[in-house]
C-alpha cells in the first residue's frame, strides 16, 4: 500500500454473486437494447431494504479528575463529587437481518467496546440488541433483537464463491445517519488478500459508492441475496473513491452458525500446520512458472494435517477443488469449511500433485489454559499468562504449532507493560531455565535473583533480554 493511503474501516463495499437458482454463469450477458438498460433496480431494493438496519451503539465512561488525588481538593469536594466527568462514546453503522428470529449481522468494529446497542428498522421501529458473538478475526458480530415471537424480514444467502468479476451488486446501508441509501456497481475483484482489515482476508472488491456509516451493511446480488458484509474502503480522504471491500457471505455463515449454536466464540476447523508465502525465488526453486499456493513450513504433531500425511515442503494448491493462490487464500478456504467430515486438500510434493483428506475438527484445548496473574516486582509483574494450546493459538491468531506460556494481557502501568511485554509473547526461558507452564512462570517470578535473563518469542522471532534484579 502506498504511503498516505488509508484503509478506513468505516464502510464497505462488496461484491455480488451470480444468482443462486437463477441465471447461470453462461446466461450472464450485457443488455441487448436501450429498453433493457432502462430496467430498474427498484424491485430488488424493495425486497432488500426492510432487512437492512441502522445500528447505534454507545458507551458511557466516567473519567476521574486528577484533582481527586490531592487531599486538599478531596476535603472540599469529597471522594468523587463534582470532579469526575462523564464522556459518551458513540458508534454508527449498519447491519443485515439474517434470521427471522431477529439475528442481525454487522461489523465487530461497529459495536466493539460498546455497552448499549440499538437497532433501528426501516419502518422506524427500534429495538435493544443483545450481542451474541463477536469475532475480531473476521470483523463480524451477531446481534439479537426481539423476543423470538415476532418474525422479521430477512436476507437470504448467496454462494459468495460463485461470484465473478463484472457481476452487478447493490450496496445498502446508512451513511452519515441520513437514512437508508442504495448504490450500484460491479464486482471489481474477488479474493483480495492484502487489505489488512482482519485475519481472514479474502475480500470482495466493488466500485459501488460506499460512505462512512455503511460498515456492516449488505452487499446483495440482483436476486436480493446477501453476497457480503461491507467492511472497509480504500481511500486517501476518508470518502468513497470507488474501492470498497466486503466480507464474503460464506464467511458470514460460519460466524452465524457459531452464534446459533450458543457458542461465545467462533469455532473453526484446525489445520495444524504453519504456512509461508511462495516468493518468486521459492517458485523458481520449485520449478513453478509463477508464485502461487501456500508452502507448509512445519506440521504440528497430532494435528489433522499430520494425520493426513502432509509434510513440511508440501505446496498446497487447492481446497475442495477451489484454487489456493496464497496463504490468506488457504486460511479462508479452510476456515469456511463446516466442522465435521473431511476437506480435500491438494498438495504438490516433488512436482507431483496428490489429494489428501483432512479432518475438519476444532483445535483441542490441551493443555488447559490455567490463566495466572503474576504479582510482585519481577519483570512479569502485572502480566496474565496462560498455557498455549492449539485452541488458544487459533484464538490469538498465532502459529497453530506453537507451544509454551503466552502473555494474555498486561495491566496499565505494571512492570510487565513498562518493560515492553505484549499480548502474544511466548516466554521460553527465564535465567536459562525452560518455562513449560504458567505455573512454572508464576513460581519463577517469586524468586529474587540479581538479574533476570528472559527469552521470548514474538512473531516468529526469538529475543533474549537481561533486566536488573
Amino acid at each position: 500500500m502506498k504511503p498516505g493511503r488509508v484503509v478506513a474501516a468505516i464502510v464497505l463495499s462488496l461484491a455480488a454473486l451470480a444468482p443462486i437458482g437463477g441465471a447461470s454463469a453462461q446466461e450472464r450477458r450485457p443488455p441487448d437494447s436501450a429498453a433493457e438498460m432502462k430496467l430498474s433496480f427498484a424491485p430488488v431494493v424493495r425486497r432488500v431494504t426492510p432487512a437492512v438496519v441502522n445500528i447505534y451503539a454507545t458507551r458511557t465512561e466516567r473519567r476521574r479528575s486528577a484533582f481527586l488525588d490531592d487531599p486538599f481538593f478531596r476535603q472540599f469536594f469529597g471522594e468523587g463529587r463534582g470532579l469526575g466527568r462523564e464522556r459518551v462514546q458513540r458508534s454508527l453503522g449498519s447491519g443485515a437481518i439474517v434470521g427471522e428470529d431477529g439475528l442481525v449481522v454487522t461489523n465487530n468494529h461497529v459495536i466493539e467496546g460498546m455497552t448499549e446497542v440499538k437497532v433501528a428498522l426501516s419502518d422506524k421501529r427500534e429495538f435493544e440488541a443483545r450481542i451474541l458473538i463477536k469475532d475480531p478475526r473476521t470483523d463480524l458480530a451477531v446481534l439479537k433483537i426481539g423476543d423470538g415471537a415476532e418474525k422479521f424480514p430477512t436476507l437470504g444467502f448467496a454462494d459468495s464463491d460463485a461470484l465473478m468479476v463484472g457481476d452487478l451488486v447493490l450496496a445498502v446501508g446508512n451513511p452519515f445517519g441520513v437514512g437508508q441509501t442504495v448504490t450500484s456497481g460491479i464486482v471489481s475483484a474477488v479474493a483480495r488478500t492484502q487489505v489488512g482489515v482482519s485475519d481472514y482476508q479474502s475480500f470482495i472488491q466493488t466500485d459501488a459508492a460506499i460512505n462512512p456509516g455503511n460498515s456492516g451493511g449488505a452487499l446483495v446480488d440482483l436476486d436480493g441475496k446477501l453476497v457480503g458484509i461491507n467492511t472497509a474502503i480504500f481511500s486517501q480522504s476518508g470518502g468513497s473513491v470507488g474501492i470498497g471491500f466486503a466480507i464474503p457471505a460464506n464467511m458470514v455463515r460460519v460466524v452465524l452458525a457459531s452464534a446459533r449454536s450458543g457458542a461465545k466464540a467462533v469455532t473453526r476447523p484446525w489445520f495444524g500446520a504453519s504456512l509461508q508465502a511462495v516468493t518468486p525465488e521459492i517458485a523458481d526453486s520449485l520449478g513453478l512458472k509463477h508464485p502461487g499456493g501456500a508452502l507448509i513450513a512445519n506440521v504440528a504433531e497430532g494435528s489433522p494435517a499430520a494425520a493426513a500425511g502432509l509434510k513440511a515442503g508440501d505446496l498446497i494448491t487447492a481446497v475442495d477443488g477451489r484454487p489456493v493462490d496464497d496463504v490468506e487464500s488457504f486460511h479462508y478456504r479452510f476456515a469456511t469449511r463446516p466442522l465435521g467430515g473431511l476437506a480435500e486438500v491438494t498438495a504438490s510434493r516433488d512436482g507431483r500433485d496428490r489429494a489428501v483428506k483432512v479432518a475438519l475438527q476444532a483445535a483441542p484445548e490441551t493443555p488447559a489454559r490455567d490463566v495466572r496473574r503474576i504479582t510482585g516486582y519481577s519483570p512479569f509483574g502485572g502480566a496474565s499468562v496462560a498455557n498455549l494450546s492449539p485452541a488458544l493459538a487459533e484464538e490469538l491468531s498465532m502459529d497453530g504449532a506453537a507451544r509454551g506460556v503466552v502473555v494474555m494481557e498486561t495491566e496499565d502501568g505494571s512492570p510487565a507493560q513498562q518493560l515492553g511485554f505484549q499480548k502474544g509473547d511466548v516466554v521460553r526461558e527465564v535465567n536459562d531455565a525452560r518455562v513449560a507452564s504458567s505455573a512454572d512462570l508464576a513460581r519463577v517470578a517469586r524468586a529474587n535473583p540479581r538479574y533476570w535473563k528472559v527469552t521470548i518469542e514474538r512473531g516468529g522471532r526469538t529475543f533474549t533480554t537481561v533486566f536488573g534484579g
